[in-house]
């Protein structure tokens, strides 16, 4: 007689850039040891593979491609995910670094944070399509999940810069007409990026500086020598450290 089978809860959630609406379950004990060993091996591309695996294996929602979301998507997601599959409340730890009498403080600060409070700041205004000529216009889209995978396997900081950015182009258009990323091969649009002055560089620098990111900032008092701490968490690693 086969054991019975257990009925997990399901949940939903809207992404914050993509806005599409998912069902999820939580995951299991055999998807989170998966994710414990990458996460203890260090390893970026083992890590983000296993992400990719857990959210694959919980969406309920059909014909989603989690390498096709962008990447503050997929953070926030897995966040919720691991909420409402371990608990939503994250325990952290942080030394006071302050000097006290030309010594650092070093005092232990420990603080709770509700993972699901955390939101996604979104900048104030789309700056995705960019002027860089009278006539030439570039219109760019956030990193897609998939790009990781491939910037994980570049040494070279430029090639990896170059090659995000050239992922991350949805058309150039010249006025006349459009060319867009999916009928342009890698490789010229990279050698369009290279090819930009330093102020139309400028301008694509901006936008991915200011793209949505997850951050949480904390205000914490230090117990032994009373100093007052602003601490900024952001990026998915930060609220699990």
């Amino acid at each position: 007689m086969p054991l019975p089978k257990l009925e997990l809860p399901s949940y939903e959630i809207e992404l914050p850039l993509s806005k599409k609406k998912l069902k999820y379950r939580p995951f299991v004990v055999k998807e989170q040891k998966n994710l414990l060993m990458a996460m203890e091996a260090d390893d970026k591309e083992s890590i983000e593979k296993n992400v990719k695996q857990v959210l694959t294996n919980c969406t309920l929602t059909e014909d989603v491609n989690i390498e096709k979301l962008p990447v503050i998507d997929v953070e926030y997601y897995f966040l919720n995910l691991r909420a409402r599959s371990v608990g939503e409340v994250v325990e952290n730890s942080y030394r006071c670094n302050n000097e006290v009498n030309n010594e650092v403080c070093n005092n232990v600060m420990k603080t709770s944070l509700n993972i699901l409070d955390i939101k996604v700041e979104m900048p104030k205004e789309d700056k995705s399509l960019i002027q860089l000529t009278d006539d030439i216009t570039i219109k760019l889209r956030y990193p897609e999940y998939s790009v990781l995978k491939k910037i994980t396997k570049m040494d070279n900081v430029s090639d990896v810069a170059f090659e995000m950015i050239a992922e991350c182009v949805e058309y150039i258009c010249d006025g006349e007409q459009y060319y867009y990323s999916n009928e342009v091969s890698s490789q010229e649009m990279v050698e369009f990026i290279e090819n930009l002055n330093q102020q139309q560089f400028e301008k694509i620098e901006n936008f991915f500086s200011e793209m949505p990111k997850l951050e949480k900032k904390i205000e914490m008092k230090c117990s032994k020598c009373g100093f007052d701490h602003t601490i900024r968490m952001e990026g998915l690693e930060s609220f699990f450290g």
